[in-house]
């Protein structure tokens, strides 16, 4: 004899309905799959105020080009370099991954935050084990934070004109 399905009349009846699929359900973490293209390269887009990256990053001895240029050349605070190679510190992978990148507007802080969102992701692509590492971090959030715009009867977006009594 077939069985009937269950009624459900109020929240305790679909609680209880349904205990049992999320209960199975939760245990299988999901698995990330890995994406790469024909030449063995994996590629994210990284994005951090108006700057954004696209990456591409394959099995190498750790060149890093931006725009057609080093990256000494580029970015050449020492700070921003060491942005870019946060995510490799953090898994282990200095200078085993070439690194080509082009990267549009924004400001070279904005553009460095984006190659380095764009990096974590490409790893997270090549080697999906390494997901849990860079997440922990914060490197494959994507930073939302833009600059305000500006206001009309006002000096920038929130100051106002100086007060002058007189």
């Amino acid at each position: 004899m077939a069985q009937e399905p269950q009624k459900i009349s109020d929240l305790k009846d679909l609680g209880a309905a349904t205990r049992g699929v999320v209960a199975a359900e939760a245990v299988a973490a999901p698995k990330y799959e890995r994406k790469v293209d024909a030449q063995g390269r994996a590629y994210a887009t990284g994005k951090r105020k108006d700057a954004i990256a696209r990456v591409w990053i394959k099995p190498g001895s750790g060149k890093i080009s931006v725009n057609g240029r080093d990256v000494t050349v580029y970015f050449a605070r020492p700070v921003l370099r060491m942005m870019i190679n946060q995510p490799f510190g953090i898994v282990n992978r200095a200078g085993q991954f070439d690194v080509v990148c082009t990267v549009a507007g924004g400001g070279l802080s904005g553009q460095a935050g984006a190659v380095r969102h764009g990096i974590s992701k490409a790893l997270t692509y090549f080697e999906p084990d390494l997901r849990g590492a860079l997440k922990a971090e914060g490197f494959l959030t994507r930073d939302s934070r833009t600059v305000e715009r500006k206001k009309y009867g006002r000096a920038k977006a929130r100051r106002s004109f100086q007060f002058s009594k007189r």
